[in-house]
């Protein structure tokens, strides 16, 4: 099991501001320091803020950093359906910085089904896979 460290307040700070879809963010860092943890949790307010999931497309290298990221994002909206209101709103506001209304509240609780039942998936793949289907869709433009 891996021992939890706390993370200094400047580091929380940068994390947060990184993750706020209303900035534009580069994440570049070393391994293990918290990217796939900024970006899951832009992707989860981009789609508390109500972005359809079918507009979202998250690019990394490796297929295990996809999979984190799916599973990261994934964890966080199935976890929202079961909350009680109390827990759910402290929930939000860890992740967005401010008190959730209710109709924020009504929308997490509805983005696990919504994310799920997106035709395509919400779209968290490596840039090769990206690629691939962008060729596949486009075969006679890209000349092959």
């Amino acid at each position: 099991m891996k021992k939890a460290y706390p993370i200094p307040t400047d580091t929380a700070a940068s994390q947060a501001s990184a993750s706020d879809p209303q900035n534009s963010a580069w994440v570049s860092a070393n391994a293990g320091s918290g990217k796939t943890h900024v970006l899951a949790q832009r992707v989860i307010r981009l789609l508390l803020r109500g972005t359809d999931p079918s507009k979202i497309l998250c690019l990394t290298y490796t297929r295990a950093a996809a999979a984190n990221m799916s599973n990261r994002v994934f964890s966080t909206l199935s976890e929202w359906t079961a909350l009680g209101d109390i827990e759910l709103a402290a929930s939000i506001e860890a992740l967005d910085g401010r008190q959730p209304d209710r109709e924020t509240m009504r929308r997490a609780r509805r983005l696990f089904a919504e994310a799920l039942e997106t035709p395509g998936g919400l779209k968290i793949q490596t840039i090769h896979a990206f690629c691939e289907s962008v060729l596949h869709q486009f075969p006679l433009e890209a000349n092959i």
